[in-house]
């Protein structure tokens, strides 16, 4: 009995193995070969630029200049005042007397209906008096002047929307490396996707994408009950190989701080985990069998060590992964600014698979009540 449960563990094994080698070669490695365009080309489309704020004001002190002041000849800025109860409102004002291209708009609290993100976007969208919208948060910083101009440049081409990154800004600590990490898997998957013509989702950190796109598909009406997935789900129910490009030069990044606590960045992962049941079914395959075979990579490889069955076989697995992983992540990770974490991948991809099976598995029976 013994034997064949080592047995069944060793194919187990190197079944996980075959699942992790297709989606590092089948669905990474285009991403690898990806170049950005360097040139900065002329644009002249209106934007609008979205953003909405719920006691954002120390962060919209501190970050809205560097997006009203952007090198972009025809923008305005629309900001949502959400129910703050701190000092946006003093804020907003000030900047809009510095600045004519800012439009504020504000909704107070009601006893009785309770609004979130996405009425706040949606009221925003509305507001904003350009067909082609770009969104961000309160707390990002553009990467450059030309943030506005990069990704714009992409609707002279027919996309409706334009998949952007947004890193999370570099401490020392594990959980900084941790969040990092994960947010760079996330957009080596969603990115990968998209070049391989399947696009499933973005972040509304550094998303645009057009007012009648949004308009004919009923806003996030299907969705509206759900605090979160404002950019995931919109992407993933809209998004088409036909309608979809990205933009992946650094000028057109968005930079955010990370969590510094357990607790802050569990209440953000439970919200973001908790939309990813209303995925397309070929999508939650597909981030599903990359999660339970990571996972069960790393489980059946510790078993098989332990019973010391063909130990030097199962290391060698291991180790061809790794280089594997190495391989290909060093070219995209560069991408991403992020080939710092290439030197911890084997201890951040075991912690990766652990916690995004755990999280996915509680989000089924967590329910979030709050954007913010």
């Amino acid at each position: 009995m013994e034997t064949y449960i080592k047995e069944a563990s060793f194919l187990l094994f190197q079944f996980c193995f075959i699942i992790q080698l297709y989606y590092l070669i089948n669905n990474y490695s285009r991403l690898a070969g990806y170049k950005p365009l360097e040139d900065l080309l002329p644009v002249n489309i209106p934007i609008s630029v979205i953003i909405s704020a719920r006691n954002e004001a120390k962060n919209l002190q501190h970050y809205l200049p560097f997006i009203l002041e952007q090198n972009y000849p025809d923008y305005e800025v629309v900001v949502i005042n959400d129910c703050s109860h701190d000092s946006s409102d003093t804020v907003l004002e000030v900047f809009q007397e510095m600045y004519p291209h800012l439009k504020v708009v504000t909704i107070t609290e009601h006893d009785r209906f309770k609004t979130g993100k996405k009425f706040a976007l949606t009221l925003g969208i509305k507001a904003a008096k350009n067909e082609h919208l770009l969104f961000t948060d309160a707390d990002c910083m553009p990467g450059s002047v030309n943030w506005i101009t990069r990704m714009a440049s992409n609707f002279t081409t027919p996309a409706q929307i334009v998949l952007g990154y947004a890193p999370y800004n570099r401490s020392k600590s594990f959980l900084n490396a941790l969040i990092r990490f994960e947010a760079v898997k996330a957009a080596v998957n969603y990115f990968s996707a998209a070049l391989n013509g399947d696009p499933y989702m973005g972040v509304g950190r550094n998303l645009a994408y057009t007012k009648t796109l949004f308009f004919s598909a009923k806003g996030f009406a299907s969705h509206m009950h759900l605090m979160a997935g404002d950019d995931d789900l919109f992407v993933n129910q809209h998004a088409t190989e036909d309608n979809t490009t990205i933009e992946l030069h650094p000028e057109a990044f968005t930079y955010t701080d990370a969590k510094t606590n357990l607790s802050s960045w569990y209440k953000q992962k439970k919200r973001h985990f908790g939309v990813g049941k209303y995925y397309k079914n070929e999508h939650r395959r597909m981030l599903s069998i990359d999660a339970a075979s990571g996972y069960l990579f790393y489980v059946l490889l510790i078993i098989c060590l332990i019973f010391s069955f063909e130990p030097m076989l199962v290391l060698g697995i291991f180790i061809f992964r790794l280089i594997l992983q190495i391989v290909i992540y060093s070219k995209t990770f560069k991408k991403l600014e992020a080939n710092d974490l290439l030197w911890y991948l084997p201890g951040l991809d075991f912690c990766y698979y652990i916690y995004i099976n755990t999280f996915g598995l509680l989000a089924t029976f967590i329910k979030t009540t709050q954007w913010k």
